[in-house]
């Protein structure tokens, strides 16, 4: 049932989250550019089984998220996050060249690792901000806006990648060095468009350790349902590195294949900002379990039909549950997180979905090889069953006094 509040638009949302929603979008293009290419250069070109691909995108991803813990920490401690966030997109900008250099498997490995770092340390920061910037009632739309316009850039950077790979003749490496010029313009944006909000320090209480115990007793069971919700989506949400392999393993010619992430982020930005919104004023374990169902769906749809249609009907569904459920989980991490700990409590939560993302890629990739693509999908609908199960027996802890 909606629930009574402010009339609120994107108007009403601060100029820093739109700022921090371009510099995403600027950083996704770069991004998703190598990587809607990336697992087929590996399989292709280098020679990479799927288990190996599993493992570096485990990994990478993984690290990514783990990283966030120290970047999270590290951000409440200083009580500034501005410079953490500049830092991490800078070493991500950074590792561009090196894909487009890549002789072996292992540089790509390193390249890999070293962007997901990257990540790691802006991520946790970066969505701090968000909350410090946004008024607690509408922190579902601002977390959607940003992700809203960071599939927007996850959805131009395929879209760069199909241009290029036509326009040389599925050249890899050539089509590699052009990610770095949105990488390059992100920092700058970063750097000279946001103004770090008052929110983000300490204010008056003396800076202490945040990961000391009395402080992280302060991180409620409210808090920690969200994380372990969080943990179960992903086990169901292995690497997309493996959507773009089953959309070759149907036939979609390579140069074509990034088209299918296009789709996939296309509907996750259309609807990440109107979810966003209705999170707002609606049952947020009622919309984690559609998202969850979505998901599922896709993944049957993706298992049991082997055809270029039903690959791209499952990644708009895979899109879809993205916007119903990314920004969703972070206001739920805001909310459920005192203010001066924001940054360690969506660290430690990318820390339980880090590992979380290492199992499901070993996972995907293991089966993928072992029995083939359609049991790497059945495993995902299977855990998404799971999670589902779990939103469902169990009666989520009060979040705050707006969500009831």
């Amino acid at each position: 049932m909606l629930k009574p509040s402010p009339a609120q638009s994107s108007d009403t949302l601060p100029r820093g989250v739109w700022v921090l929603g371009f510099v995403s979008l600027l950083m996704d293009t770069s991004s998703e550019l190598i990587h809607s290419l990336l697992p087929m250069f590996m399989v292709t070109v280098l020679g990479a089984s799927a288990l190996q691909v599993g493992w570096i995108e485990g990994l990478a991803e993984a690290t990514a998220l783990i990283v966030k813990v120290f970047s999270g920490v590290l951000s409440d401690f200083l009580g500034k996050r501005k410079g953490l966030a500049i830092f991490g997109y800078g070493l991500a900008a950074l590792t561009k060249p090196l894909f487009a250099l890549a002789p072996t498997l292992g540089v790509v490995f390193a390249a890999r690792m070293l962007d997901r770092v990257g990540k790691g340390v802006r991520g946790a920061p970066r969505d701090a901000l968000v909350a410090d910037l946004t008024p607690p009632e509408y922190r579902g739309a601002a977390f959607g806006l940003r992700q809203a316009l960071d599939a927007v850039g996850a959805t131009l950077g395929p879209l760069l990648a199909v241009g290029l790979m036509l326009l040389w003749a599925d050249q890899f490496q050539a089509a590699f060095w052009v990610a770095v010029i949105p990488a390059a313009a992100s920092i700058a944006l970063l750097a000279f468009g946001l103004k770090e909000p008052p929110q983000a320090k300490t204010g008056v209480k003396p800076r202490t350790n945040p990961i000391r115990r009395e402080n992280l007793r302060r991180l409620n069971r409210a808090y920690w349902w969200v994380a372990g919700i969080g943990a179960l989506i992903t086990l169901a949400r292995f690497s997309e590195a493996f959507l773009v392999l089953q959309a070759q393993h149907v036939g979609v010619v390579i140069a074509l294949v990034p088209l299918t992430l296009v789709v996939m982020n296309l509907t996750f930005s259309l609807s990440a900002y109107p979810c966003g919104r209705l999170a707002d004023h609606v049952s947020r374990r009622a919309l984690l379990i559609i998202g969850l169902a979505v998901l599922a769906a896709a993944d049957l749809l993706l298992a049991t039909v082997s055809t270029w249609w039903a690959v791209f009907l499952g990644m708009a569904l895979w899109g879809l549950h993205l916007g119903l459920t990314q920004g969703l989980l972070a206001a739920m991490v805001a909310d459920a997180a005192p203010g001066d700990l924001r940054g360690t409590a969506f660290g430690f939560f990318n820390l339980v979905c880090g590992v979380a993302t290492l199992f499901a890629s070993v996972i995907a990739g293991l089966l993928w090889d072992r029995i083939g693509p359609a049991a790497t999908f059945g495993a995902a609908a299977g855990f998404c069953a799971l999670a589902i199960i779990a939103l469902m027996i169990r009666r989520k802890p009060r979040l705050n006094a707006a969500q009831g």
